[in-house]
């Protein structure tokens, strides 16, 4: 009897066990579940956190300077708080040719490749910070980058670009632009200063620069309103110069053209400038050298272009700022010199002088 209770007994105490080891078992399992299931989770988390994040220069060279100590990438999309799967992918598609990481070349090699996958949205990141380096490093106009990207299949309307610098609060877009983003509105109908002008629209078809004998003229003038005088020959580019003693002076300004063209006055066939109030004494040219003197229309600088050009060349002898006090007209002769001894594209790399002189053989 008592062994058969002692039995009993014993085989209680093992389902007693059993059970123990049961519930702790599903508990365990239970909680290992759970864990792997919390780590899944969380990996897919830290996947799409990180999936859309761009890695920047600096993490690159982060990555650089880990692999050089020979990191495992486990390590290092911890360090720089990335998904190990992004380090993998940027050692793929970043490295070089023969298998090495360089920072620098990856992340242009990134650039590269987002510009040519960009979605063409003017919101993308990317995107906008190629605009903004092109107006604070190149200066260029939002017309231009828009043309520029356009060639690129990159499609961003100059328009867009403008909101993006009206909306800069702290103003550096605009400083980088043309006009400081401060357009003055033009008036209309406003009255001609200069009497008995003739328009550019009465000027013969044949001036478009491609006979020889038609002149433009402008001036160059300082921030004291003291002028040089210049003037181009359409056809082969020779320039004349001299600087002014009187200023802007209408009177002086037609004498001193005069002077100036009055050796070659017999093959001047027209001269075109623009509606400066120097150039009201351009029928004084006109009795002098038997020449009618055309006038553009307002703001339309575009239509005198050869001697806007040549200005732009001058200034590299003369930069804006420059006081003309301090340049002598001997300085002004070489810089007249130097220009037409310059070769031209436009007449095969021959030079201005001697092209002009050609038709004086």
């Amino acid at each position: 009897m008592c062994c058969w209770k002692s039995e009993i007994t014993s085989v209680a105490k093992c389902r007693e066990v059993i059970l123990t080891f049961n519930s702790s078992y599903r508990i365990n399992w239970q909680y290992k579940k759970t864990k792997r299931e919390t780590e899944v989770s969380q990996r897919l988390i830290n996947f799409v956190l990180h999936m859309y994040v761009q890695l920047t220069s600096e993490q690159r060279y982060q990555i650089f300077a880990l692999l050089q100590t020979k990191t495992p990438r486990k390590i290092i999309a911890k360090i720089i708080g990335k998904s190990e799967s992004t380090i993998s992918r940027e050692l793929r598609r970043n490295s070089t040719d023969k298998g090495g990481y360089l920072p620098w070349h990856a992340h242009d090699k990134a650039l590269a490749r987002r510009k040519r996958t960009a979605s063409n949205s003017a919101k993308d990141p990317v995107l906008m910070w190629r605009v903004r380096q092109l107006l604070i490093d190149e200066q260029w106009s939002p017309r231009q980058i828009s043309g520029a990207l356009a060639r690129e299949g990159v499609q961003i309307s100059h328009e867009t670009i403008y909101r993006m610098i009206r909306a800069d609060d702290t103003g550096e877009l605009a400083r980088h632009t043309r006009h400081k983003m401060k357009h003055h509105r033009r008036p209309k109908n406003k009255p001609m200063p200069i009497a008995h002008r003739t328009s550019i629209h009465e000027r013969p078809l044949e001036a478009n620069g491609k006979r020889f004998g038609d002149w433009e003229m402008d001036l160059v003038v300082d921030k004291a309103q003291h002028a040089i005088l210049t003037l181009v020959e359409r056809q082969t580019n020779m320039i004349l110069m001299a600087k002014l003693p009187h200023g802007k002076k209408a009177k002086y300004v037609a004498q001193t053209v005069n002077r100036l063209l009055f050796p070659y006055r017999e093959s001047i066939l027209t001269i075109t400038t623009d509606n400066g109030p120097e150039f009201a004494a351009h029928l004084d040219i006109t009795k002098e050298l038997g020449v009618t003197v055309f006038f553009t229309d307002p703001y339309s600088a575009w239509q005198k272009g050869a001697i806007e050009n040549t200005n732009k060349l001058i200034r590299q002898y003369i930069p804006k700022m420059t006081d003309f006090n301090k340049v002598t007209d001997s300085f002004v002769m070489a810089v007249q010199k130097k220009l037409n001894r310059r070769p031209r594209e436009k007449l095969n790399f021959s030079t201005p002088k001697k092209e002009f002189f050609k038709h004086f053989i």
